[in-house]
């Protein structure tokens, strides 16, 4: 009943805010509004740009645009290799772990998760994640119903990735030297601008992916509340919410966060929603939420969402439901436990969780999983839209009253080059309204006479995160 009574309500506001965004003048950002950034020393611009003209800049713009959306086939890719190592969708062989891969090449087990998926590549069935491998296979011109080729493409593409790790510990553990030589702050722990900064830019040349986890999302909440306590934001501020590039929950990176017994999910939008409502940041009734993302498949999930919460919106047992799984082998502290046992309190209800495989249960150090699940309000559902738009060239031109309040961004900037956060800062202070926050998890660098300041940094002590706020001038 309560669904059915607040969903006209929903609708209406919401098509009202889909029209402003979507009718919206979204467009490469132009010469004019790149020109704070291209006032920088000329050995910090890309080469095409040094001495820049208009048109040397709407040539580059549209060629680094195609760049970018390309690399998200490398990280699809990247995907494929995390779901050999740590997927149980499609095998009953043990999770491999990076530094266990010898090992797990030495005994076989290697060996049988790449016939076990070659297997799940040819008859994917229901499994929506072999079935679009399947297809991104065949995009790379592999038949996967030869095993022999897909099985030589499959190690290729493991290799390509080991040797990515290897080299990213070793950037990594160079700009940690730089940024902070003593290694930690004055009481011995780690100091938080160091955490914010030595990550920037630290995957610049590797595939997009569209790994997303619980951890970001603690991240923001702890710096929502810390915004609230300083007084930066007040109580129902936040009506208009961005996010760019939310993610999507296909097979992380990290074996810690890695599963894949439940449908693909996006948390993002959903846990943010849950936590402005939660800090008393926002009204229930009041928020519009945009999606930001160049990834058609994110974009899709959420249209698709939308679609079954607008069409099941008077059947209370369907639904959008988002899965919690932890590991409880990894101790997490009392705060993120906390947050995990209340995610989604404020905008679904709880519902039976998936029940994982006996396989993993038993195979995660031997101490299994703690699972929960809830089922996301119709309502909210619908007030989130997904707007293709690529942060680093693209803004979308708006009134002041229809900017955002608040944007976010966790774990994206970590792909771009310094010159590339500077241009996407630009365009996020472009959408946002006089006093507007971006919050991001890596250091943007600011350019002078540009719209955009630091205005602090929350230090979550936990996970090595750090997010930034920045605010528009």
């Amino acid at each position: 009943m309560r669904v059915s009574l607040v969903l006209p309500l929903v609708c209406a506001s919401l098509c009202g805010v889909a029209l402003s965004v979507c009718a919206a003048d979204r467009a490469f950002t132009s010469y004019v509004s790149a020109k704070p950034v291209l006032n920088q020393p000329v050995d910090q611009l890309p080469v095409e740009l040094r001495n820049p003209s208009e048109a040397k800049w709407v040539a580059w713009s549209q060629k680094e645009d195609k760049a970018i959306r390309g690399r998200l086939d490398q990280g699809n890719l990247d995907s494929m290799v995390n779901l050999l190592l740590y997927g149980t969708s499609f095998t009953k062989q043990p999770r491999i772990k990076v530094e266990n891969l010898t090992e797990a090449s030495r005994t076989g087990i290697l060996r049988a998760r790449v016939d076990d998926l070659i297997a799940g590549l040819r008859n994917p069935g229901d499994n929506e994640r072999l079935t679009f491998l399947n297809a991104l296979l065949r995009s790379h011109g592999i038949d996967p119903s030869s095993p022999g080729e897909t099985g030589v493409f499959i190690y290729n593409q493991l290799q390509r990735v080991i040797q990515e790790i290897q080299i990213l510990a070793k950037r990594g553990e160079e700009a940690k030297r730089l940024i902070q030589p003593n290694g930690a702050g004055p009481n011995g722990a780690p100091d938080p601008s160091a955490i914010f900064n030595w990550r920037a830019g630290l995957l610049r040349d590797r595939g997009v992916s569209l790994d997303t986890s619980i951890f970001p999302n603690f991240s923001i909440e702890q710096a929502l509340r810390d915004l609230r306590n300083r007084g930066v934001l007040r109580e129902g501020q936040v009506a208009r919410v961005a996010v760019i590039g939310p993610g999507l929950d296909f097979s992380d990176k990290n074996d810690a966060s890695s599963f894949d017994y439940y449908p693909q999910q996006t948390l993002q939008p959903f846990a943010l929603y849950d936590s402005l409502l939660r800090l008393g940041l926002a009204r229930s009734n009041a928020i519009s939420m945009t999606i930001f993302d160049i990834s058609s498949r994110v974009i899709d999930h959420i249209q698709r969402a939308r679609e079954r919460a607008l069409s099941n919106a008077d059947a209370p047992n369907t639904g959008y439901v988002i899965q919690l799984p932890r590991q409880l082998a990894n101790p997490w502290p009392q705060d993120l436990i906390a947050y995990w046992r209340s995610l989604g309190d404020r905008v679904g209800s709880e519902v039976a969780p998936i029940t994982p495989p006996s396989g993993l249960l038993s195979g995660i150090e031997g101490k299994g999983l703690e699972t929960r699940a809830a089922r996301i309000h119709p309502e909210v559902v619908l007030n989130c839209q997904a707007v293709d738009l690529n942060i680093v060239l693209e803004r979308i031109n708006l009134a002041e009253a229809d900017r955002y309040d608040l944007m976010v961004a966790t774990n994206i900037f970590i792909y771009y080059d310094a010159f590339e956060r500077s241009l996407a800062l630009e365009n996020a202070g472009a959408m946002l309204k006089h006093g507007g926050l971006l919050l991001t998890n890596d250091r943007l660098p600011e350019v002078r006479g540009g719209s955009m300041r630091q205005a602090g940094l929350t230090d979550v002590q936990y996970n090595r995160d750090a997010v930034g706020w920045y605010q528009k001038r």
